[in-house]
């Protein structure tokens, strides 16, 4: 008698993988990235990253309060996209822009959507955009040493070399978490955990490149290539921001499509865009894309789509 299957209700394959286990592995996946940020630019990027995460955790217990809905800060998801927004903004700001980022990110475009699974976008990268539009003149300013500087991207559009060591290791002009090393190494946990796949970043980086390379004024050179793929937020948007679970499609196949998608919009927004930078746009755009690619890339259900009657 115990060796009886038990029949039950489906779903039948289970996983020990929760939505809270998910996001306090992508915090830890995020602190490399963050602790470098924070070494390179001082207290004045972890008052920026303690009052996005305080202020997103904050909002959504008061949004669940006044709307009396359970809370659900013990989730994590709110601190992720305190941590994410904290990390792809400059370091020198007054500290209410980050806690109206945070605030837009988690009230506005994930709560008002019905909260956690059910945002159309990444709330962290529609609050960077939303404090782009509101706040330019601040959000653009990037600062090494309380002087304003240019980013790498910026003298590299300018016809300038750029040096790919402070790149790597987050030291030049950006935003906080502008490490590439430390980005790479919380890609390598993310992996590690199983939390992403190849898919999405793979089909970003290799038609983000082609895009460079046939359009670009370099076209393949290495150099050229090296500082787009480690300056800027192309590393981060696509280990990262451009993996979400919610706001990215659910199939291989769809994944692929859409970071195709985004790796060309990415190309397209950097090289001929008003900007240097063009990954925030370039996700954003692909999210409200993400239901027609799964209407086209979802795969057709056993005993369905076929011929009627021999016909």
């Amino acid at each position: 008698m115990k060796k009886l299957l038990n029949v039950s209700s489906s779903p039948h394959v289970r996983s020990s993988l929760t939505t809270n286990k998910i996001m306090y592995q992508v915090i830890l996946a995020m602190m490399p990235v963050t602790i470098l940020g924070v070494i390179n630019y001082g207290m004045k990027a972890l008052a920026v990253i303690i009052a996005a995460v305080v202020s997103a955790v904050a909002s959504e217990a008061l949004f669940n309060l006044i709307a009396k809905k359970p809370q659900t800060i013990t989730d994590g998801s709110a601190a992720v996209t305190g941590l994410m927004l904290a990390l792809i903004l400059p370091p020198e700001l007054p500290l209410y822009i980050p806690v109206l980022g945070s605030m837009f990110a988690i009230i506005i475009v994930k709560c008002l959507f019905g909260g956690l699974g059910k945002n159309f976008m990444n709330p962290a990268l529609a609050a960077r955009c939303f404090l782009l539009i509101s706040y330019g003149a601040i959000v653009t300013v990037y600062k090494v040493d309380g002087v304003s500087t240019a980013t790498p991207l910026a003298e590299l559009a300018a016809g300038k070399s750029v040096d790919l060591l402070p790149v790597l290791w987050g030291s030049a002009s950006g935003v906080i978490g502008s490490s590439a090393l430390g980005i790479l190494i919380g890609a390598a946990i993310l992996f590690a955990f199983k939390i992403i796949t190849y898919e999405i970043p793979l089909s970003i980086l290799v038609s983000f490149n082609l895009f460079l390379g046939f359009f670009g004024a370099k076209g393949f050179d290495p150099g050229f290539h090296m500082v787009h793929m480690l300056a800027g937020g192309v590393l981060f948007g696509a280990f990262f921001m451009a993996t979400d679970y919610v706001t990215s499609p659910i199939t291989p196949k769809g994944q692929i499509v859409f970071g195709i998608c985004l790796g060309l919009l990415t190309g397209l927004f950097r090289l001929f865009g008003g900007s240097a930078e063009g990954v925030s746009y370039a996700i954003i755009f692909c999210n409200m894309l993400v239901p027609l690619i799964e209407k086209y890339t979802l795969p057709t259900a056993f005993g369905k789509g076929g011929k009627k009657n021999g016909k």
